[in-house]
């Protein structure tokens, strides 16, 4: 037997409890992990509240680091003792998880286990948003939404390590400190931000919008665009965007919404080889941090959903198993 967080039913945070269960075992091309650490993300309370359908009982988490105690029939790469991360895993909120080989890399030294746990998720998605479901050129202004997030700490950073001008937007005076100590060169409030975004742009508008948020932000980040801008949707935290007519992006200058998913940039092991390898490497030379804006020991899970849920935090939310 093993432990895990279970959800017997939908509902609120409160249904996550730490029960004892059978222990998984890895199966061929897959890899079972003793759990350090585990990444904690908002696609996990619409999975627990039965926004996305999930079969109850129901133990959350694709994202976590731990160290290797048993390889699968087939595989080669690792040994028991690596450490490894992954966004891949199966129900990570437990003592031990399984995740396919193939999803999962080694932690190169120096990098500890809880930063390589809140790495994977938001680091691949800021990795594949800065380079490419958009791919703005040096000295082009963009506009990241909800910049003292996850997402938005990583993804000013790489931008702006790539000479890529970053405005985001912030809530509060907290978070707008945090998103300029990651490089953004102004940070605006919501309200007013497509006007703010065009008087910072000598009126042209921006090269790209970030837009995680969703319903309350879509319309004015159309606004925001200079002619033959980019709208990259890539989240709903207020819910998802009513369908609209695709003529006004032809009255908005040519524009461009994509709405792009990370499992589409994760194709080939070579390209998750090199996202990973980008990110680690930008660890390594200091260019990129990961913010840990919360720990919660597993037995919490439910607690931590409901700081997640309630915007009580910044950075990156993970468990302690």
């Amino acid at each position: 037997m093993t432990r895990a967080i279970v959800a017997q039913a939908p509902g609120g945070s409160d249904v996550l409890e730490l029960r004892e269960v059978t222990a998984p075992h890895a199966g061929p091309g897959e890899l079972l992990v003793e759990t350090i650490a585990v990444g904690v993300n908002f696609i996990e309370t619409y999975q627990r509240s039965g926004i996305y359908p999930v079969p109850f009982p129901f133990t959350p988490g694709a994202e976590a680091a731990g160290r290797v105690t048993g390889l699968g029939e087939g595989v080669s790469g690792f040994a028991v003792g690596d450490l490894i991360t992954t966004a891949e895993a199966r129900a990570s909120y437990a003592t031990e998880f399984v995740v396919p080989a193939a999803g999962a890399v080694r932690v190169p030294h120096g990098i500890d286990a809880e930063t390589a746990a809140a790495l994977p998720l938001q680091g691949l998605t800021a990795h594949y948003l800065a380079t490419s479901a958009a791919q703005p050129k040096v000295g082009d202004t963009v506009l990241v939404h909800a910049g003292a997030g996850g997402v938005g700490l990583l993804l000013t950073q790489l931008l702006t390590a790539r000479g890529v001008r970053v405005l985001t937007t912030a809530s509060s005076p907290e978070k707008q400190a945090l998103s300029r100590a990651a490089g953004a060169v102004d940070v605006l409030d919501y309200a007013g931000f497509a006007d703010r975004a065009r008087e910072l742009t000598a009126g042209a508008g921006v090269a790209v919008v970030y837009d995680g948020v969703g319903k309350d932000t879509f319309d004015d980040s159309l606004r925001a665009l200079r002619v033959r801008g980019e709208l990259v949707l890539f989240g709903a935290a207020s819910g998802p965007v009513p369908p609209f007519d695709l003529q006004r992006l032809n009255a908005g200058g040519s524009l461009s919404v994509t709405r792009p998913s990370l499992g589409h940039f994760l194709l080939s092991a070579e390209e998750r080889a090199w996202r990973y390898g980008e990110l680690f490497e930008a660890l390594a030379a200091g260019t990129l941090s990961v913010r840990i804006g919360a720990r919660f020991p597993l037995a919490e899970a439910g607690a931590a959903h409901a700081a997640l849920e309630g915007r009580a935090t910044t950075g990156k939310v993970v468990l302690i198993a």
